[in-house]
């Protein structure tokens, strides 16, 4: 066999690992740009959904049927009586207020009880810190039959470092009807939340209409970098290749 014969075998080890990895690199810059197309559609539908006439929300008869896809920021709106004794506040930290303001505060939670005597929690908005207690807002303690309109959104997920909600100390990081029913005693409680809009309360507290409803888009981006990266290792191959070969 000649030197150059061996050399191609001794390169055929390592032509396969890279064969491997590029492989995986091609593969997750295709995932990405399937990740691209499902976030530019999510976009497009809720861009359609929160600008549509609301509608009624999801009846108790259909709420097993609920679902991401079809069910979640479509603009509903309801009427009922809130259950301000029963509140709660969700600890939130603001950035996107249309005035500028923003920082840490609390989501206040509140049960509304419907003609049929269902329950559905509506997120009323955003307080600051020092206005947590519905003392100092007793305002937006509104009394009587209400229309809350605003948007359907579906249990909140913890993401890795979110503290765990503690019901027995009335302490709540994430939005989930099913717990906070559970620790308030509701019965007949929907599976979802409404977001209500920025229709003002009486006082200004709490503030709606402040969903985050931008989602950011850079699968194009890392799609791009894991190709380049697979297209740089076929370079560095190739030259590694070329130069054991030479030297052969």
């Amino acid at each position: 066999m000649s030197v150059s014969g061996r050399s191609a075998r001794k390169l055929l080890p390592v032509a396969l690992v890279v064969l491997a990895a590029f492989g995986v690199l091609v593969g997750l810059g295709v995932w990405q740009l399937e990740r691209l197309a499902w976030k530019e559609g999510l976009i497009a539908k809720v861009e359609a959904r929160i600008h549509r006439e609301p509608v009624d929300p999801p009846a108790e008869a259909d709420w097993p049927e609920i679902n991401y896809d079809r069910d979640e920021y479509r603009r509903v709106s309801v009427q009922g009586r809130l259950r301000h004794d029963l509140e709660v506040q969700v600890y939130a930290l603001i950035d996107t207020a249309p005035d500028g303001s923003g920082g840490p505060g609390y989501w206040v939670i509140t049960p509304l009880v419907t003609a049929d005597g269902s329950t559905i929690l509506v997120n009323r908005g955003f307080v600051p810190t020092d206005r947590r207690s519905p003392a100092t807002r007793a305002e937006g303690q509104v009394d009587g039959l209400v229309t809350i309109t605003g948007l359907l959104r579906l249990p909140e997920e913890a993401v890795l470092f979110t503290p765990a909600n503690d019901p027995a100390k009335d302490s709540w990081f994430v939005r989930d009807p099913e717990a906070i029913a559970s620790a308030k005693g509701l019965v007949r409680v929907a599976p979802f939340l409404i977001d209500a809009d920025a229709t003002p309360n009486p006082g200004g507290l709490p503030r709606g209409g402040l969903t985050r409803i931008a989602f950011p888009n850079r699968h194009l981006e890392y799609a791009l970098t894991w190709f380049g990266l697979a297209a740089t290792l076929l370079g560095v191959f190739a030259a590694y290749a070329w130069s054991r070969l030479r030297r052969g």
